[in-house]
C-alpha cells in the first residue's frame, strides 16, 4: 500500500505519517515548508519520520500542477490524504490570495491527479469553520453550511463541493473530514494552546476575544489521527437511499461522504485558560476584548455518524490533553 500525505511536515500530517509508517505502509510526503509559522518546528516534526525506510519526502507546493503530476506518475499512490492547506481564519482576512492558490488551485490539482491515476480513495481535511453563521449546536453534517464567516471557511466548503463533482463525474471516492480545533504536542503556534502557553510563561497578557465566552470543541491530536486511520481503508460509497427532493448533505448518490471529527465536549475559552493555568502552575494575565471579524461563537461536533460507521470515540479529555501538551512544550522549548 502506498499513501500520499500532503502537508506531511504539518501538525496533523506529520503525526499521520508516523502512524501509517508504524502500520508498514509506504508513505510519500509533500509539503511546501512555508513560513506561515516557524519553519524550524516543521523541520523538527519531519525529522521524526524523515529517515524511515518507507518514507519519501518532497518539498513543493500543491498548487504546482507539474510537480503534482510528477509525484503521481512516479509513485502511483493508491490513496491520498490531503492535509495541505493555508490555515488560519484571521490570516485569510488580510491575505486572501494565498488561500485561493493553496486551498482551491492546489486542491483542484490533487483531484485531477487522483482522477487521472485512478486513486482508490481521496481523503481531505475540511473544517468546523464551514458551519459559519449557523447557531444550531452541536454542529451536524445534516445542517446547512452556506454562510461562511471567512475566506478560509469558504475555501473548505468549496473543497467539499469540488470533491462531490469529481465523485459524481469520475466515480472517485472522496471523504471530507471536518476537524474541530485540533491541539496537542507538536501543534501549531498560531493556535490558542500554543499562544496562551507562551504568553503565560513569559508574563504577557492573553488577548481574550468575546470576553472569553467563545466555546471551542478542542480535539486532541491522537483522537484526530484515530479518526483518519479508521476512514482511510473505507472508500466512500454511494448512498442508495439518497433522494434529490430530500437531500442528505453528508452523503450522495455519488461515492462522496462528509464527517465531523471532534471531541464533542466544548469548553469556554475562560475555562480552557484555567485548565492551562493549572497545568503550568502559573496564573494568566487577561486582556478582555470584543468579538473579532471572522470568529464563530462556538464549535461543537456531532460525531454520531463517525461513531456509527467507524466506531470512532474520542478518548482524551481537555485536561489530560493540555497536560500532555504542556509537558511537550516544556521539553521542546527547554522551559
Amino acid at each position: 500500500m502506498k499513501i500520499l500525505v500532503t502537508g506531511s511536515a504539518g501538525f496533523i500530517g506529520s503525526e499521520l505519517c508516523i502512524k501509517l509508517l508504524e502500520k508498514g505502509i509506504t508513505v510519500i510526503g509533500v509539503d511546501n515548508h512555508n513560513n506561515y509559522y516557524d519553519p524550524a518546528l516543521k523541520e523538527a516534526r519531519l525529522e521524526r519520520h524523515l529517515h524511515h525506510k518507507n518514507y519519501s519526502h518532497l518539498r513543493f507546493d500543491i498548487s504546482d500542477r507539474n510537480a503534482m503530476e510528477q509525484v503521481f506518475s512516479e509513485y502511483k499512490p493508491q490513496r491520498v490524504v490531503n492535509l495541505a492547506a493555508q490555515a488560519g481564519v484571521r490570516h485569510s482576512i488580510d491575505n486572501p490570495d494565498i488561500y485561493i492558490q493553496s486551498n482551491l488551485v492546489g486542491f483542484a490539482n490533487i483531484l485531477e491527479c487522483c482522477r487521472q491515476y485512478k486513486v482508490d480513495h481521496y481523503i481531505y481535511a475540511s473544517s468546523s469553520s464551514v458551519y459559519g453563521a449557523n447557531l444550531n449546536i452541536p454542529y451536524s453534517t445534516q445542517q446547512n453550511v452556506d454562510h461562511p464567516l471567512s475566506l478560509y471557511a469558504a475555501s473548505k466548503k468549496s473543497n467539499e463541493l469540488m470533491a462531490h463533482a469529481y465523485s459524481h463525474l469520475y466515480n472517485l471516492p472522496t471523504t471530507g473530514l471536518r476537524f474541530f480545533t485540533v491541539y496537542g504536542p507538536w501543534g501549531r503556534p498560531d493556535m490558542a494552546p500554543f499562544k496562551f502557553t507562551q504568553a503565560i510563561l513569559s508574563g504577557n497578557p492573553i488577548p481574550v476575544f468575546n470576553n472569553g465566552n467563545h466555546k471551542r470543541d478542542f480535539t486532541y491530536i491522537d483522537d484526530i489521527i484515530d479518526g483518519i486511520m479508521r476512514v482511510i481503508d473505507h472508500p466512500a460509497k454511494p448512498n442508495k437511499y439518497w433522494q434529490g427532493d430530500k437531500p442528505d448533505p453528508s452523503s450522495s448518490f455519488a461515492p462522496w461522504s462528509i464527517y465531523n471529527i471532534g471531541n464533542s465536549k466544548p469548553v469556554t475559552l475562560l475555562n480552557f485558560i484555567k485548565i492551562l493555568e493549572t497545568a503550568l502552575g502559573k496564573r494568566a494575565a487577561l486582556e478582555m476584548l470584543p468579538m473579532q471579524a471572522g470568529d464563530m461563537l462556538a464549535t461543537y461536533a456531532d460525531v454520531v455518524d463517525l461513531g456509527k460507521y467507524f466506531h470512532y470515540k474520542p478518548k482524551t479529555s481537555v485536561t489530560d490533553g493540555i497536560e500532555k501538551f504542556v509537558e511537550w512544550y516544556r521539553i521542546y522549548f527547554d522551559v
